[in-house]
Formats: structure tokens, C-alpha cells, sequence
């Protein structure tokens, strides 16, 4: 089996944010181009596979990272389009103002426009036409005040929907610099895996072995898990075999942190999309207090996740090549273990 453990330095998870997502994806790119494309002699099978779970580290890193900005953009998008929903309806009240103003201009023409001093000369009723002018300053104050709305209204409109805009435009070359980075991992992992063939087959059987011997019918006694956390446990089950894709969260395809997400929709929770933020997603508890249906974070920047099964196993969606599977729970540094 290949186990993928990686050493971790321990450090603060961060937020993904626009700046961050470039930086991160720039200094990947760049650390990672130093790898050597084949096995050289002084390979052996011990660093062949530190070489490989070096990459299935970064893989994971970066799958996070495009989840994240993915996740960021479909949320963006969603406000671009309920502020162009409101800017609609608020150019509705602009035209109305508009089409008030255009009234209130309409009366003075027809009315000649005379100053109000000569109006009172030549009235034949001057107490009447006092009246009119009392109307007529009201009048000029509601136009004012329209004319004041009008200009705020035109400003919102404008900022709402240049700020949107922005992010927006901001957010999608990100998710493009992660994209670019998703790809130059996979270059690495073609490398990986020419590494690999040039073991012996005995070797190369060892390092891809998946850990199913048990696991298999690890369900824990009744009451030791919640029933959401059950019907999340069989939801995972049935994923058993599913390829791992970048991106995916099912039903047919998945990568680690979309199975988790998917096999608790199942069950009526919704998680988030990224395995930083599902550690976040409930009570941490101790490993081993762990139950079935807990979620387990691996390395300190929680970039890979799975669910525990019980009996020392977790169910999880590994990295591209290897199909949704058990492995030991201790397969690499748990970091946290989430009850949701």
C-alpha cells in the first residue's frame, strides 16, 4: 500500500484567500519543478516512496486550494446575481422617480412658469392663488427630495455592481493560477508513477496494496455512534471502488474531502466543501474517543481527510489512481478528529 506519509511542520491552517491562492500557487509550482523526472541509480525503494508521497502531499494541497476558490467563485456568483436582482428592482424605482420628475416638469410648463410675485399681482383671488404657491413650494421640496434619491440610488447601482464585478473577475484568475497548479501536480504524479514501474513487481505490488482486510464489517454497537453519523458511515461505504478526481464530490467520483461532503448530504448534513473547514464542522475530540462516522484531518494543515469506520479503519477517497478504500486510521499524522 502506499501510504502517502508525508513529515508535516507544524503550523497554522490559513484561509484562501485571492493573494494567498496566487502566492500559493506560484511557490508550489516553483518548489515542485526541482523534482527529477525519472529513477535515477542512487534511487531506492524507500526514497522512490518518499518521493511519490511528497507529491501525493502536494496533489491533496492543491486539490484543497481549487476547491476553496471554486467554492468562493459559485458563492460570488450567487451575490453578483442577487445585487443584479436588486439593482433591477432599484432601476424600476429610478425610472419611477424619473417618471414623477418628468411630471412634475410637464405642470410648470403648462403653466407657464410665471414668477410668483406677478402670479399674486394678477390674480383676481389672491387669498386662492396663496394657496397654489403653498402647493407649489411643497411640490418643489418633493422634487428635491426625489431628485436627492434618484442620485443616491444611480451611486448604489454603480458601486454594487462594480464591486461584484471586480471580485469576481479577482476570484476567477485565481481559481485559474490554482487550476495551473492542479495541472503541474498531475505532471508530477505521471513522473511518480513512471517511478514506480521502475521497481520490481514485487515492489510495486507491496506499495499499491490497499489495506482492506479489515474495516470490511466494522460497524460499531448499537448506540455508539449517532444515527446521522451511521447513515453518513453507509453512504461512505457504498462510495467503496468510486475513482478519486480532483474536485469531484460524487455521486460517482470523488476526491477527499467531496466524499465527506457527499456521504453527510446523505444523511440530511450539509458540510463544506474543504477538508480545513470540515475539521471546523463539529466538536473535536481525541483519537481515541473516535467513532464511527467521525471525521479524521491528516497533517497539520488538515489537507487530507477521511472517516473513521471503526476498528481502526477510516474510509477515504486516497489520491488520483486509487480508488475510494479502507486504510488503518494511523496511516499518516492525524491532526484532528471531528464529531459532527
Amino acid at each position: 500500500m502506499v501510504s502517502h506519509r508525508r513529515p508535516t511542520r507544524p503550523g497554522p491552517a490559513r484561509g484562501i484567500g485571492a493573494t494567498v491562492l496566487s502566492a500559493a500557487a506560484a511557490t508550489a509550482a516553483a518548489t515542485l519543478g526541482a523534482a527529477p523526472a525519472g529513477a535515477e541509480p542512487q534511487d531506492t525503494r524507500e526514497s522512490t516512496k518518499a518521493r511519490v508521497d511528497r507529491l501525493y502531499g502536494e496533489a491533496e494541497r492543491a486539490t484543497e486550494h481549487f476547491n476553496k476558490a471554486r467554492e468562493n467563485v459559485g458563492l460570488l456568483r450567487g451575490e453578483v446575481d442577487r445585487a443584479q436582482d436588486a439593482a433591477a428592482r432599484a432601476q424600476e424605482g429610478i425610472n419611477r422617480m424619473r417618471t414623477a420628475l418628468g411630471s412634475m416638469a410637464g405642470a410648470e410648463y403648462r403653466s407657464g412658469g410665471i414668477d410668483p410675485s406677478l402670479a399674486l399681482l394678477l390674480s383676481s383671488d389672491p387669498d386662492t392663488f396663496l394657496d397654489r404657491a403653498a402647493a407649489l413650494d411643497r411640490l418643489g421640496d418633493r422634487r428635491a427630495v426625489l431628485l436627492h434619491k434618484l442620485q443616491q440610488a444611480q451611486r448604489r447601482i454603480a458601486q454594487t455592481r462594480a464591486e461584484a464585478t471586480g471580485a469576481l473577475a479577482g476570484l476567477e484568475r485565481n481559481r485559474a493560477a490554482v487550476t495551473r497548479h492542479k495541472r503541474t501536480v498531475e505532471g508530477k504524479l505521471a513522473r511518480a508513477r513512471q517511478l514506480l514501474h521502475s521497481l520490481p513487481a514485487e515492489d510495486r505490488e507491496s506499495l499499491g496494496r490497499a489495506s482492506r482486510s479489515a474495516g470490511q464489517e466494522a460497524f460499531p454497537a448499537s448506540g455508539t455512534a449517532s444515527p446521522r453519523a451511521l447513515a453518513a458511515l453507509m453512504a461512505a461505504r457504498q462510495a467503496l471502488g468510486s475513482p478519486y478526481v480532483w474536485g469531484a464530490d460524487g455521486p460517482s467520483a470523488f476526491d477527499c474531502s467531496g466524499l465527506m461532503k457527499w456521504a453527510y448530504a446523505q444523511a440530511g448534513v450539509s458540510l463544506p466543501r474543504t477538508s480545513q473547514a470540515q475539521r471546523h464542522a463539529g466538536r473535536m475530540v481525541p483519537l481515541a474517543e473516535a467513532r464511527p462516522g467521525d471525521l479524521v484531518a491528516y497533517r497539520a494543515d488538515a489537507s487530507h481527510i477521511g472517516m473513521y469506520a471503526g476498528n481502526g479503519q477510516v474510509i477515504h477517497a486516497p489520491y488520483p489512481g486509487a480508488p475510494v478504500r479502507y486504510d488503518p486510521v494511523g496511516m499518516m499524522p492525524v491532526s484532528s478528529v471531528t464529531r459532527v
